[in-house]
């Protein structure tokens, strides 16, 4: 066996790499410096080659100050592969805490309430259906309006917007594992008074939602805490897909889910429903994970070491944060400019082909709870199955951090703005509309192994804090665009469609070649103490 002591450790107690039982009295640095074939042992020539070069291999490596990675551990019943599932099943509850409404308002409103003075396009010929009568109606009706509905749907983003930022910087404090927790809890206690809410006054219903938004804040953030501490780089794309493709099945599923709980029952249990899950969860989440590696009772020695050995060089231990270096870090922009750009898509997809459909094709989505679901669906598999391809690119085809990071950005930004500017075009064909918003939709969950987890690329340390300022950014479109749409659309003409679905791909082009411009796949030097540059 060899020891190896690096320049900066003369004078210091020598680092032993192996377990050395005849090395005790021989010099470490004279050892480094002997020829291969000067180092004998009792094993055969051919194993002292082999074992030599490894040796020499294993010196040049620590005297370059790299880190000695342990070998991966296994995945199965890993605990890294654990919070995974866990934060799979925290941001389904999420997202279905999300959306439920949107489901449980048709229910809730008078049927007059929602006339709209807007004027219907007469392009295409109504789409006829088979009016459904709900087999229960003795659910309460509010006379709200719909400009009170936009208020009541848009106040979760007024909430969620406050808090990423904060969210990011509490995480990285007080640990992402109680912050992710009572976020879920939060959003599930406030869901549960949302029937109350509703009878007190709509002011209190928004107050709520608003509240909800709060809590859902800072989840986002402090998942990208916990996983600087748990995912190792070469399993980013995998553990991050997994994790964050919960919140497009939770939509998949909250969507018919809760217009069946509403047709067969109250619309009240929806929020019950849901929101009891998500106080489950929080009992279960608080008892099975921890904020790191170190921390965990139930993790594998083998397991440990490999994690913090894959992370040794890319952390910072600092306890300030670089505003200055951070905010003025051209990779965090392009990160930015695609979070912003790629929802901005996304929020016209989700509220605006819908209504597109209606007003001008004559077709409601809301008929078929699994035409409206179907996009997502494809969503969720397209995330998990990036995922996989990405770290498979990095890891056994040596593809670079920044080259998959911007090969999928791109796919999951261009793909979809280009189903869009053809949403346009389709005439009143009304299965090729559900086909390209699903092919538009599915193409988006590329982006999630592209620059939806490149915060941890560039500083892991501050991975929360980062996304935190993106997602800040990203939140405007969902406040924005439908205001922007709407100004647009007072005719509701082919033409004036157009020109909303022209807007937002122009977004999306720009954000995916501004990210192909100015992004990085590398830890930044004020992101890590005493490194100048690291390459994943």
């Amino acid at each position: 066996a060899v020891t190896c002591l690096l320049p900066a450790d003369l004078g210091a107690k020598p680092r032993r790499d192996r377990w050395d039982p005849g090395g005790a009295g021989r010099s470490s640095l004279a050892l480094a410096l002997l020829p291969k074939g000067d180092m004998r042992t009792s094993e055969p020539d051919e194993e002292e080659d082999e074992e030599g070069e490894k040796e020499k291999t294993d010196c040049t490596s620590l005297l370059l100050g790299e880190s000695q990675p342990s070998k991966p551990a296994p995945i199965c019943c890993s605990a890294r592969y654990g919070l995974a599932v866990w934060a799979f099943f925290g941001f389904f509850l999420l997202y279905a805490l999300r959306v439920n409404l949107s489901v449980a308002l048709v229910d809730m409103v008078e049927s007059n309430a929602t006339l709209t003075k807007n004027r219907t396009s007469q392009t295409c010929l109504a789409h006829s259906s088979t009016p459904i009568v709900p087999r229960n109606t003795t659910g309460k009706k509010y006379n709200w309006n719909a400009d009170t509905q936009g208020w009541i749907l848009g106040s979760f983003f007024y909430g969620y917007i406050i808090t990423q930022i904060p969210g990011g910087y509490l995480a990285r404090q007080v640990g992402g594992k109680l912050l992710m927790g009572f976020g879920v809890l939060g959003t599930a206690v406030f869901t549960l008074f949302t029937p109350l809410a509703a009878d007190l006054g709509v002011g209190y219903l928004i107050a709520v939602r608003a509240l909800e938004g709060l809590g859902e804040g800072v989840t986002f953030p402090a998942m990208h805490v916990m996983w600087s501490s748990w995912a190792p780089p070469l399993e980013r794309s995998k553990l991050l897909s997994i994790s964050y493709a919960g919140a497009q099945l939770g939509t998949v599923v909250s969507l018919p889910l809760s217009g069946l709980i509403s047709f067969y029952t109250d619309w009240i249990y929806v929020f019950y429903i849901f929101g009891s899950l998500g106080v489950l969860w929080f009992l279960f989440w608080i008892w099975m994970v921890s904020d790191s590696p170190e921390t965990h009772k139930r993790i594998s020695l083998a397991e440990k070491e490999y994690i913090l050995s894959t992370l040794s060089d890319q952390l910072s231990t600092q306890k300030s944060v670089p505003w200055g270096a951070m905010l003025t870090s051209l990779p965090l922009w392009a990160i930015v400019v695609a979070h912003f750009s790629y929802n901005w898509t996304f929020y016209t997809l989700l509220t605006l082909l819908p209504t597109y459909m209606k007003e001008i094709l004559k077709f409601d989505v809301q008929e078929n709870g699994f035409l409206s679901a179907l996009p997502y669906f494809g969503c969720w598999l397209c995330i998990l199955l990036s995922g996989q391809v990405a770290d498979y690119l990095r890891e056994k085809q040596n593809m670079s951090t920044l080259f998959v990071r911007r090969t999928f950005t791109l796919i999951g930004m261009i793909g979809p703005a280009v189903f869009l500017v053809a949403a346009g075009f389709i005439g009143c064909n009304y299965e090729l509309a559900v086909a390209f918003v699903t092919i538009s939709t599915t193409l988006g969950g590329f982006s999630t192994s592209g620059y939806s987890i490149n915060h941890l690329d560039i500083a892991p340390s501050y991975a929360g804090i980062l996304l935190g300022i993106t997602n800040s950014f990203a939140t405007i479109p969902g406040m924005v665009g439908p205001l922007v749409a709407k100004g647009l659309t007072h005719n509701n003409t082919v033409g004036e469609w157009q020109l909303v679905f022209y807007i937002a791909a122009a977004i999306n082009l720009f954000g995916a070649i501004f990210f192909a411009s100015f992004s990085s796949g590398d830890v930044q030097d004020w992101a890590v103490n005493g490194y100048h540059f690291h390459r994943n």
